[in-house]
């Protein structure tokens, strides 16, 4: 029943047949250690108490046992349980803020010195802008301030973000119709790398409305199709669809960019990996769109799976089951 469901809370006898209380609660708190188990045990044997203890037993019920008594402990060790989740919580964030910190000087420190030196050496009179060397370390620039502000406007939404830990704000929502706004609004993107780029919504007979929030799907539509957009060579092609098929809502991102190996995809939702396939050690962004789209999605109760293969291009595919209540009768 453990390895089956979601528990709860365990309430286990210490002497029991063929397994003891001890050895299930040693068994239990390897595989999920902040799960709560009470001990429940006529006996007053402090070395079994002490054995429960080291191995993690939240509380002790001594038998026999009332309902007053069950439920006092019950919610103590609950109570105890939220704590520990909250303060793991702050601890999870804080490490995430100081590697996010790391990770910023490290992504803003390239363009930040190249615009530096080339601001220095145009007030020291140094180059002519009639040379063509001059001209091409000022488009390297402006292509360098281009990044840079792409890097803070994505600092700015992971720090309100994620860094807030927001809670889910879930409403009504078309998925297709956000799909289409998102990919239009990047369609300019595409244009300028000579893509092309084709955006397709299967209308169902009705609208479709999800509970969903919509600041991360758009969150999570943009990197998927920003990623595409950014890893597809120019003259290549970036397709959106959005159905509805068997019980489910599938959007799917296809492109013909450069693909993913085996290896690689089993790392890329990875928090702050990026595949440098150039070998350059600058790879553009913070590594986190792909973590963090799969975590909404889950979050919001759907799937994100990628589906690659070098040279052959990546499908991005996002599912969310139906409700119950618009969701087809099955024949007898």
């Amino acid at each position: 029943m453990f390895e089956k469901n979601e528990i709860d809370i365990i309430l286990s006898d210490v002497m029991m047949p063929h397994l003891s209380g001890l050895e299930l609660l040693r068994t239990v708190k390897s595989q999920q250690p902040d799960l709560a188990v009470i001990m429940m045990t006529g006996y007053t044997d402090k070395e079994v108490i002490l054995q429960a203890l080291k191995a993690g037993a939240d509380d002790f019920i001594s038998k026999p046992i009332n309902l007053l008594q069950l439920r006092t402990t019950v919610d103590k060790v609950l109570d105890k349980l939220l704590l520990r989740q909250e303060l793991a919580s702050l601890k999870r964030l804080d490490q995430l803020k100081s590697d996010f910190l790391g990770l910023i000087s490290h992504k803003l420190k390239t363009p930040t010195t190249a615009i530096s030196l080339f601001i220095q050496n145009v007030a020291d009179g140094i180059g002519d802008p009639e040379d063509a060397g001059f001209q091409k370390t000022l488009a390297l620039v402006q292509a360098e301030t281009l990044h840079l502000e792409h890097l803070i406007q994505d600092l700015l939404y992971f720090s309100n973000i994620i860094l807030q830990d927001r809670q889910l704000q879930l409403e009504p929502i078309e998925p297709g119709r956000i799909a289409r706004q998102v990919a239009t609004s990047l369609q300019p993107a595409a244009v300028s790398r000579q893509l092309d780029y084709q955006i397709t919504i299967d209308p169902p007979s009705s609208p479709t409305l999800l509970s969903l929030d919509r600041e991360r799907i758009t969150f999570v539509l943009r990197a998927l199709l920003d990623n595409a957009i950014k890893f597809t060579p120019p003259g290549g092609s970036v397709q959106l669809e959005s159905s509805v098929k068997d019980n489910l809502v599938l959007i799917q991102i296809r492109d013909t960019g450069r693909g993913i190996s085996r290896q690689e995809i089993s790392k890329v939702f990875n928090k702050f990996y990026q595949i440098d396939q150039d070998k350059t050690g600058q790879v553009r962004g913070f590594g986190l769109g792909l973590f963090y789209a799969r975590d909404f999605i889950r979050k919001m109760g759907g799937k994100l799976s990628l589906d690659s293969q070098p040279g052959l291009g990546t499908v991005a595919t996002i599912e969310f089951p139906l409700p119950d209540e618009i969701q087809p009768a099955r024949e007898n």
